[in-house]
C-alpha cells in the first residue's frame, strides 16, 4: 500500500513536469490520421533531427509515420533514408508527406510530383547527386532516397536520438542461458594479475585464427525472467570493456584498450560488430501485441522507475512478432483496492483497477524472446511489471 501511494505521488509530480505529453488512444489505431493544425507545409531537415521528432511535427501519433508517407509493407520494413537538407512537403488535401529538392518553396499547382523516402522519382538521377557545375533551379528537381547517399552516408537521420542508444547497437545485450559457454575466455594475465587494467595484456583461449581485431569483454549477468510465466528467457550480458587482438593462436594475446568494470580470468570475449544505423520507420505492430516490462536497464532486479530516454527490457521478441521500429504503448499495471462500502471478508470487496496509460516506447533491439525499447513520451513513471502493448 505504501509502495502504491509512493508511486501515485511520484506519478503526479511526473505528470506536472511532462504536461506537454498528450494522452494517446488505448486501442489499436483504426481512425483517420489527424494532422496538427500548426503542421508546417514545408520543413527542411537539419542535423540532429530524428524520424520520431519529424513525425511529431505533423501528428500527435508519431508511430503513424508510414501513413504520413503512404508506405507499403515492404517500404516500412526497410530503413527509411532521410538526410539533412531534404525538404519535406505536406500535401494537406491528402494528408501525405513527400520529399522535395533543397530550395523548394512549397506545394502548389506548379510543383512537380514529389516522392516519398524508399521510392525513386521518375525524373531524378538514380545514383548521383546533381552536378556542382550545373545546379538545379529551386523547385524544378527532386531528390530520391539514393541521391546524396554517398556524400551524406554518415548523416542519415536516425529513428530516435542516437546518443541514447548508440552503445547498445553493436553490443549484445542478452545471451541464451548457455550463450557464453563456448565464447573465447580469458585464461591468464601478465604476471598472474587478478584484475586486468587498461593497457594490460591477457591470454585468451578460443580465438584461434579469427580475423576480428576488436573484441568486447563480457560477463553473464542477471536472469531475465518472464513475469507472466516465471521462465528464464535469457541473461543480461554485462559489458566490461574492449580488447584488441595482438597475436592470434591458442592462447591468443589481447591488450585491454578500455575497461568500465573489473576484468579478470574467466571473463568472455565477443567479436565487436559494426554499428548499424537505426533509421526504421516508427510504426505500430500490425497485430495486437501485449507484454510486460521485465527490467529497467541499469537498475537491479525488479525495482526502480523509468523516465524519458530510459531503456527497458520487455518479455516479447522476434518469436512474438516484435520488429525494430515498433512503437508500444506503456501502461502502469493496475493494482487492487478494497471497496470500503463492503465487508472485507467478501470476495467482491476487492476491486481490480484498470491499467493506466503512461507513455510510448520505441523498440530498437530485438532478440528471439526479449527486446529492448527506449521510452520516448511519458506522463508518469514506468516500473518493472508494467504493461506494453500495441498503441
Amino acid at each position: 500500500m505504501v509502495q502504491q501511494l509512493r508511486k501515485s505521488i511520484t506519478g503526479f509530480i511526473f505528470f506536472l513536469v511532462s504536461a506537454a505529453a498528450l494522452a494517446q488512444p488505448t486501442q489499436p489505431t483504426s481512425g483517420p490520421l489527424t494532422l496538427k493544425q500548426d503542421a508546417p507545409d514545408r520543413y527542411v531537415v537539419v542535423p540532429g533531427d530524428t524520424l520520431w521528432g519529424i513525425s511529431g511535427r505533423y501528428t500527435d501519433s508519431p508511430w503513424r509515420w508510414p501513413e504520413l508517407w503512404g508506405l507499403n509493407k515492404e517500404q516500412i520494413q526497410n530503413p527509411h533514408l532521410i538526410y539533412p537538407g531534404y525538404v519535406i512537403l505536406l500535401d494537406r488535401a491528402r494528408g501525405r508527406l513527400t520529399i522535395g529538392a533543397p530550395g523548394t518553396p512549397g506545394t502548389g499547382p506548379d510543383t512537380p510530383p514529389a516522392t516519398a523516402p524508399g521510392t525513386t522519382p521518375a525524373a531524378a538521377p538514380s545514383a548521383t547527386a546533381p552536378s556542382a557545375t550545373a545546379p538545379t533551379a529551386p523547385g524544378t528537381g527532386r531528390l530520391g532516397p539514393g541521391v546524396r547517399a554517398e556524400a551524406l552516408a554518415k548523416e542519415v537521420i536516425p529513428s530516435i536520438p542516437a546518443a541514447a542508444i548508440e552503445p547498445f547497437l553493436s553490443r549484445p545485450l542478452v545471451v541464451e542461458p548457455d550463450g557464453l559457454d563456448k565464447a573465447p575466455t580469458i585464461v591468464g594475465t601478465q604476471t598472474d594479475r587478478v584484475i586486468i587494467a587498461e593497457g594490460n595484456s591477457a591470454y585468451v583461449r578460443g580465438i584461434g585464427n579469427a580475423k576480428d581485431g576488436t573484441w568486447y569483454v563480457y560477463r553473464r549477468g542477471n536472469a531475465l525472467v518472464d513475469p507472466d510465466t516465471n521462465e528464464t528467457l535469457a541473461y543480461e550480458a554485462i559489458y566490461l570493456g574492449t580488447a584488441q587482438l595482438k597475436r592470434p593462436g591458442e592462447p591468443a594475446t589481447v591488450v585491454l584498450t578500455s575497461a568500465v568494470q573489473e576484468i579478470g580470468p574467466g571473463d568472455k570475449l565477443v567479436a565487436a560488430g559494426a554499428v548499424q544505423p537505426l533509421n526504421y520507420a516508427p510504426r505500430a505492430p500490425s497485430v495486437f501485441l501485449k507484454g510486460r516490462v521485465m527490467s529497467i536497464y541499469g537498475s537491479p532486479g525488479r525495482v526502480g522507475e523509468a523516465g524519458p530516454q530510459s531503456i527497458i527490457t520487455i518479455n516479447r521478441g522476434r518469436a512474438d512478432g516484435i520488429e525494430i521500429g515498433h512503437v508500444l504503448a506503456l501502461y502502469n499495471l493496475g493494482g487492487t483496492v478494497t471497496d470500503v462500502t463492503k465487508d472485507k471478508q467478501f470476495e467482491d470487496s476487492k476491486i481490480q483497477l484498470p491499467d493506466e496509460r503512461a507513455g510510448l516506447a520505441f523498440v530498437f533491439r530485438v532478440f528471439e524472446r526479449v527486446s529492448y525499447a527506449l521510452i520516448m513520451n511519458i506522463t508518469r513513471p514506468v516500473s518493472p511489471l508494467d504493461v506494453v502493448q500495441t498503441p
